[in-house]
């Protein structure tokens, strides 16, 4: 896949603590996408409400909010941001979840 240089910030939003259904699987492919995505030159913001998680250790993104993974606070994460890009798919349907309902109120067409 080709490069876009049309991104220079992608806000990641982690699966939260692990629960039945969303094993860490997720956690893993997260932290392998924001040390990817800073490789490549990219600012990260993360959001997350699990502090346990290695996703939320300083080496993978530029920014972390340990925030509650819902519509109302990836709203506030994003006004402070101002990310190009938003990742939901790496944080199973918690964060999915969140994207719908943010673009449901269309935040992420501004």
């Amino acid at each position: 896949m080709p490069r876009r240089d049309d991104l220079s910030h992608v806000m990641v939003i982690g699966s939260g603590p692990i629960v039945i259904g969303q094993a860490c699987e997720f956690d893993y492919s997260g932290t392998q996408a924001c040390r990817v995505l800073r490789e490549e030159g990219l600012r990260v913001s993360l959001v997350n409400s699990n502090p346990a998680t290695i996703m939320t250790d300083p080496e993978f993104a530029d920014a972390t909010y340990i925030e509650p993974i819902n519509a109302d606070f990836v709203e506030k994460v994003i006004a402070i941001e101002r990310p190009d890009a938003l990742l939901a798919t790496l944080g199973g349907q918690t964060a999915l979840n969140a994207a719908v309902a943010l673009d449901g109120r269309g935040v992420l067409e501004k």
